[in-house]
C-alpha cells in the first residue's frame, strides 16, 4: 500500500467546508498595510451591516440548528463525533478559506502530544500533499512548535517555528503556512517570554509576533480547553482573528454551524458499527477472584460478588475458600512476589481474574483466546476477497512485563493461540494468496504481533522501535499484506490522537478508567476500514467487535445512552420515574408550546404528581402524543429539524382499491406445526439431538453478544442478536427431573417425549445441565423446525378471530383513517414526488431501495402501500415472524384479474446469504395467504428493481 487514498467530495465532509465557508461570506476583506504586508493575513470585518450575524443565523435556520450564536463572538463550532475525518475537514476548509478570502497563516492548537503526533503525520503524509495539491495546486508547509533544550552558554532564540511562521510570505502564493502546537508548549515560559532578537524589529516574544500576522486558530478537540483556564487566556494572546473549533464534544456551543452527531455518523453508515462481547458465566455465577498482590509469604486476592467487595490473604498451601466456598479444592502450590501457582496448575500474575465456578482459566485467557479466534474468521473472510481488507485487533492490558517479557505469559498464549488457529486454517485453505500469507505468519510468529507502551519511548531494542513505528506513525505499512504483524498491544496509552481505520477489535483486559467515555474507548476502531490501494469502503456494513468482562456488563447499554445523550435522542429503553426538565424542554421547543401549559394540561389528565413523577400511564401518553421527542437532532438524512410535522395524509380514496389485501393481511391466526402423531414428532428431535452433538462438549465460558443498531434517530440494541455463543457451559445446576421439565416447558414439548428423546438419542447431558443449555437447545431448535418444515412435516394458519380493526390505517369500525404518524412509515423524509398510485401523500422511507419503491411510477399497479411499522407480523416457524414492508394491487392487460403481491424488502447485495431463511419464508408465505384472493409473496434485494419483479410476478 503507498498510501491511503482521499474521497473529493464525502457529504458530511463537504456539508461542514461549505458551511463554514458561507460563515464569511460578503464580509468585508481588508488588506494589510504595514510594512510586513506580505507575511500578514488580510483581515475579515465581522462587525460591519450585521453581514456575520446574518450568515451565520442563515446557516443554522438552513441546517435545523438550534440558535447558539453570540455576535460579539470570533469563535466558530463544528461539531463531528469520533471517526469522521474531523482532521480532512479543517485541512479542506484551510484551502477553502485561502482560495476564497486569501488567508494564508493557520494555527492548529492541540491538547496532546498523541493528538499533535497523529495531526502531523497526516499533514506531512504524500497522500495528503498529492490529494490537495490536485484540487488547489498549492500545499501546506508545516511549523511544528517544540520545547527547547536549555543551555547555560548559550542564549535561546525566539523558536524555530514561531520565527519562520510568523516571517512566511505569501509571495509566490503557492504555500500555506500552518503552525501546530500543543496545549503544554501553548502554556509554557518560552512563548512568553522576551528575546533579543526581535521579528520585523518590533515583537520580542512568540505571542506578540503571531498576533501581528493576524492568524486563524483552529482547535482540536474544544472540550480539553476550557475558557476558564491558562490555556485559553494564552491563546487569546494570539489574537486570531477567527477560532474555528472542531470536535464531538463541547463545553458549551459559540455560533454552531454544523453537527454530525453519533448517531447521524452511526445510522449513515460513516462509522463502523459496534458489537459488543461480554464474557460471562451463568445467571448468579458471575463472581471474579482477582489477584491483587504477592509479597512472596502470602497472597492477596479480592472477591467482588454482586455489589460486594471482600480482600483476603492466603498463604502457601492454604485453600481459596477461605475467598469463597465454592474454592474448597483449590491451594495456593506456591508463590514469589510476582506469581502464584495453584493446586491446579494454574499460574496466576497480579490482576488476573478467575471465577470461583470455573477456574480452570483466567479470564483474560478466555477474552485473548475468543478474539484470536474471531480475529481469523474475520481475516479469512477480507483477505480471501478480490481486493482485501487487512483487519487488525487491539488489545488494551495491565501488566506489561506478560507482554513484553521473554517468558511472559500474554505473549506466550498468544503465540501457541496464533500457531494454533494458524495451522488449523492451513489444513483447509484454498484461497493461494491467504494460504502464503498463513505460511508466512507460521515462518515467524512473533511478527504477527507488536505493542506500544509509553516507556517504549526510552528503548532502544531495535524490533520494539520498529513495532511502535508501524503502531504510531506508519498504518501504510502496519496494513501492507506483505507485513503478518496484525495484533497490537497496549496498556490505554493509546487514546485520543490515535487510530487505524482497520481496527476490527479491542480486547481489553484493563480499566481505562472513569475519565475516558464510552465513545471514546470505541473511537480507536471506527473509522470504515480502507482496502489494499488504500480506498476507503464505504458501501458495506462493518462492525467493531468489543470484548469486555461481565463487570462490564453494562457496556452495551451504557454506549448506547451515550450516544443517544450526545445527540439530543431521549432515550425510550427504561421507562423514567419523573418528566424530567430535559424531557419537558423538548416538548416545548419541538411542539411549540410552553412548561406552564404542558404541566397545567398533564395535571389535569392525572398524569403527573405534583413533584412532576410520572403516574400509571403518564410515560405512555407522552410517547403517544410526543414521538418526536425520541428523535436526534441535527440530521440531514432523517426528517429536517424545521419540519414539526408528524403526520402523513392518506389518500382516502385509493384504500377501497387497497382494502381486500389490507384485511387479510391483518387476519388473526395462528400456527400450527402438523404431526401424524407423538412418534413422528419424536423421531424429529431424536434426528436433532443427533445433528447436535457437538454441543455437548466442553468449549468454556460462553459469551453474551450484542449489537447496536439505529432506529428512529436513536441508538438501540438489538435483542434479536443479544444471545449467548453457541459453546455451552459445563457447569450442571440442576437435577436431571428439573431440567427436562423446564426444557419441556421451553419447548413446548410432552415431558416423556423429551426424556425419551435425549436417551435414544444417546447425548452426554449430565455436564451440561443449567439454564443456559435450555435456552440454546430452544434456539437451536427452532432454527432446526424452520429450516426442515415443508421437508420434514407441514404447517397451516388457523383464524383464531373474525375480528380485524382497528388497524393501523383503519378505525374499529373499519372506516380508512385520513392520516397517521409520519414515523410509522419511515424516519427519512424528502419533499420530492411519491408516485401517483401510492397510498400516502408524502414520501417518508427507510431506506434508498424503500424511496426507490415509493417514486416508481408503473402502469399495472392500481394502488401500493408502505406497510406501517408493526402493523402485520406473520407468524413462522420457529417462534420468529416476518413483517412485509410493501403491499401492491395489480391489474393484468386485460384489466379484468387482480394480483396483490407483497414485497420484503432487503437493503442488501448479498442474496445468497440470505437465501435458505428467505425460501422458507416465502414457503411459509404462500401458505398463509393460500384463500380466496390470488397473492404472491417475494424478497427484494438492493440490486433489485420493483418494476422487473413485478414483470415477473404477471407473467407467472
Amino acid at each position: 500500500m503507498k498510501g491511503f487514498n482521499f474521497e473529493k467530495n464525502l457529504p458530511h465532509q463537504t456539508q461542514a467546508v461549505n458551511n463554514t465557508i458561507a460563515v464569511f461570506e460578503n464580509l468585508e476583506i481588508n488588506k494589510p498595510e504595514q510594512i510586513n504586508k506580505n507575511c500578514v493575513n488580510p483581515i475579515l470585518d465581522k462587525n460591519i451591516n450585521f453581514q456575520y450575524f446574518n450568515n451565520i443565523r442563515n446557516i443554522q435556520e438552513l441546517n435545523g440548528i438550534e440558535p447558539f450564536r453570540d455576535n460579539n463572538s470570533n469563535i466558530i463550532d463544528i461539531m463531528m463525533e469520533t471517526g469522521t475525518g474531523k482532521t480532512y475537514t479543517y485541512t479542506k476548509t484551510i484551502f477553502e478559506l485561502n482560495r476564497y478570502f486569501g488567508i494564508f497563516k493557520f494555527i492548529v492548537v492541540v491538547p496532546t502530544l498523541s493528538i499533535k503526533a497523529g495531526t502531523i503525520d497526516f499533514l506531512k503524509s504524500d497522500s495528503q500533499r498529492e490529494h490537495f495539491k490536485e484540487q488547489y495546486g498549492k500545499s501546506i508547509e508545516l511549523h511544528i512548535v517544540e520545547s527547547q533544550k536549555t543551555s547555560k552558554n548559550k542564549k535561546l532564540n525566539m523558536p524555530t517555528a514561531v520565527s519562520s511562521f510568523v516571517t512566511a510570505e505569501n509571495f509566490g502564493n503557492k504555500t500555506i503556512q500552518v503552525m501546530i502546537i500543543n496545549a503544554g508548549m501553548v502554556n509554557s515560559d518560552t512563548m512568553q517570554k522576551r528575546f533579543d532578537r526581535m521579528l520585523f524589529d518590533n515583537y520580542n516574544t512568540p505571542f506578540g509576533g503571531i498576533a501581528s500576522v493576524n492568524p486563524f486558530v483552529i482547535i482540536d478537540e474544544p472540550h480539553k480547553f476550557s475558557k476558564d483556564n491558562k490555556t485559553w487566556k494564552n491563546i487569546e494572546k494570539m489574537k486570531p482573528q477567527f477560532i474555528l473549533r472542531y470536535g464531538a464534544t463541547f463545553e458549551k456551543y459559540e455560533n454552531l454551524i454544523y453537527t454530525l452527531s453519533a448517531v447521524d455518523s452511526f445510522n449513515r453508515n460513516l462509522v463502523k458499527g459496534v458489537i459488543g462481547h461480554i464474557a460471562e458465566f451463568e445467571d448468579g455465577k458471575n463472581a471474579i477472584v482477582k489477584l491483587v498482590n504477592t509479597d512472596g509469604k502470602e497472597a492477596t486476592f479480592e472477591l467482588t460478588e454482586g455489589n460486594k467487595k471482600s480482600s483476603v490473604k492466603i498463604a502457601k498451601k492454604e485453600s481459596l475458600q477461605k475467598v469463597h466456598s465454592k474454592m474448597s479444592g483449590l491451594l495456593v502450590e506456591n508463590l514469589n512476589k510476582s506469581k502464584v501457582l495453584l493446586s491446579n496448575g494454574l499460574q496466576m500474575s497480579k490482576g488476573d481474574k478467575i471465577n470461583p465456578y470455573s477456574y480452570a482459566q483466567t479470564l483474560q485467557e478466555v477474552m485473548i483466546k475468543k478474539a484470536i479466534r474471531n480475529h481469523f474468521k474475520i481475516e479469512k473472510e477480507f483477505l480471501t476477497r478480490d481486493v482485501k481488507i487487512k483487519p487488525l485487533t487491539l488489545f488494551f492490558i495491565d501488566n506489561i512485563e506478560e507482554y513484553r517479557g521473554e517468558n511472559g505469559y500474554i505473549k506466550k498464549l498468544l503465540e501457541e493461540e496464533i500457531k494454533a488457529q494458524v495451522e488449523n486454517l492451513l489444513k483447509t485453505e484454498t484461497n493461494s494468496f491467504y494460504k502464503s500469507y498463513l505460511e508466512k505468519t507460521l515462518s515467524d510468529i512473533s511478527k504477527t504481533h507488536g505493542g506500544y507502551f509509553s516507556k517504549d519511548n526510552t528503548e532502544k531494542d531495535e524490533a520494539i522501535e520498529q513495532e511502535v513505528i508501524e503502531i504510531l506513525h506508519d498504518k501504510q505499512l502496519m496494513l501492507n499484506l506483505n507485513n503478518t504483524r496484525r495484533f497490537i498491544f497496549s496498556k490505554w496509552t493509546l487514546r485520543e490522537g490515535w487510530d487505524n481505520p482497520n481496527v476490527f477489535q479491542i480486547c481489553k483486559l484493563r480499566s481505562s478508567g472513569s475519565e475516558i467515555s464510552k465513545l471514546q474507548e470505541v473511537g480507536r476502531g471506527l473509522r470504515l476500514p480502507v482496502n489494499e490501494y488504500g480506498n476507503r469502503v464505504k458501501d458495506e456494513q462493518f462492525y467493531l467487535n468489543y470484548f469486555v468482562d461481565f463487570t462490564e456488563s453494562d457496556f452495551v447499554e451504557s454506549l448506547v445512552n451515550e450516544i443517544n445523550e450526545k445527540s439530543g435522542a431521549i432515550s425510550i429503553e427504561k421507562e423514567p420515574e419523573k418528566f424530567t426538565c430535559d424531557i419537558i424542554k423538548k416538548i416545548c421547543e419541538i411542539y411549540k408550546t410552553d412548561e406552564e401549559s404542558l404541566l397545567e394540561m398533564l395535571d389535569e389528565k392525572n398524569l403527573i404528581t405534583r413533584s412532576n413523577n410520572f403516574k400509571n400511564g403518564g410515560w405512555e401518553y407522552i410517547k403517544k402524543n410526543y414521538p418526536l421527542i425520541f428523535d436526534g437532532i441535527g440530521s440531514n438524512k432523517i426528517r429536517k429539524t424545521t419540519d414539526t410535522k408528524k403526520k402523513i395524509a392518506i389518500r382516502t380514496q385509493k384504500y377501497q382499491d387497497l382494502k381486500e389485501l389490507w384485511e387479510k393481511l391483518n387476519e388473526k391466526v395462528i400456527l400450527e406445526y402438523k404431526f401424524k402423531n407423538e412418534d413422528e414428532f419424536k423421531t424429529l428431535l431424536v434426528k436433532f439431538f443427533n445433528s447436535e452433538k457437538e454441543m455437548f462438549l466442553i468449549k468454556g465460558i460462553k459469551e453474551k453478544k450484542s449489537k447496536i443498531l439505529f432506529k428512529d434517530k436513536k441508538a438501540i440494541i438489538d435483542d434479536e442478536i443479544s444471545v449467548l455463543d453457541s459453546d455451552i457451559t459445563p457447569i450442571s445446576t440442576m437435577k436431571y427431573s428439573d431440567f427436562v421439565l423446564e426444557l419441556s416447558k421451553a419447548l413446548n414439548v410432552n415431558l416423556k417425549t423429551i426424556n425419551l428423546s435425549i436417551l435414544e438419542s444417546k447425548i452426554k447431558i449430565n455436564q451440561f445441565l443449567n439454564t443456559s443449555t435450555i435456552r440454546i437447545i430452544k434456539q437451536k431448535f427452532n432454527d432446526y423446525l424452520l429450516f426442515n418444515a415443508f421437508n420434514k412435516y407441514e404447517i397451516s394458519y388457523q383464524k383464531v378471530s373474525n375480528s380485524i380493526h382497528p388497524t393501523k390505517l383503519t378505525d374499529k369500525n373499519g372506516k380508512v383513517l385520513e392520516e397517521i404518524l409520519a414515523t410509522d412509515v419511515g424516519v427519512m423524509f424528502d419533499d420530492e414526488d411519491v408516485a401517483k398510485n401510492y397510498l400516502f401523500e408524502e414520501l417518508y422511507y427507510d431506506s434508498e431501495l424503500e424511496k426507490q419503491n415509493i417514486q416508481e411510477n408503473i402502469k399495472e399497479v392500481v394502488v401500493f402501500t408502505k406497510i406501517p411499522k408493526n402493523s402485520i407480523k406473520i407468524p413462522i416457524v420457529g417462534g420468529k415472524s416476518y413483517s412485509p414492508d410493501f403491499a401492491y394491487v395489480l391489474t393484468f392487460e386485460n384489466g379484468k384479474k387482480q394480483l396483490n403481491f407483497i414485497v420484503e424488502t432487503k437493503n442488501v447485495l448479498d442474496e445468497d446469504a440470505l437465501r435458505k431463511e428467505e425460501i422458507q419464508k416465502i414457503k411459509h408465505a404462500e401458505v398463509f395467504f393460500n384463500g380466496d384472493i390470488k397473492i404472491k409473496f417475494r424478497t427484494q434485494f438492493s440490486n433489485d428493481k420493483i418494476n422487473e419483479l413485478i414483470k415477473e410476478i404477471i407473467k407467472s
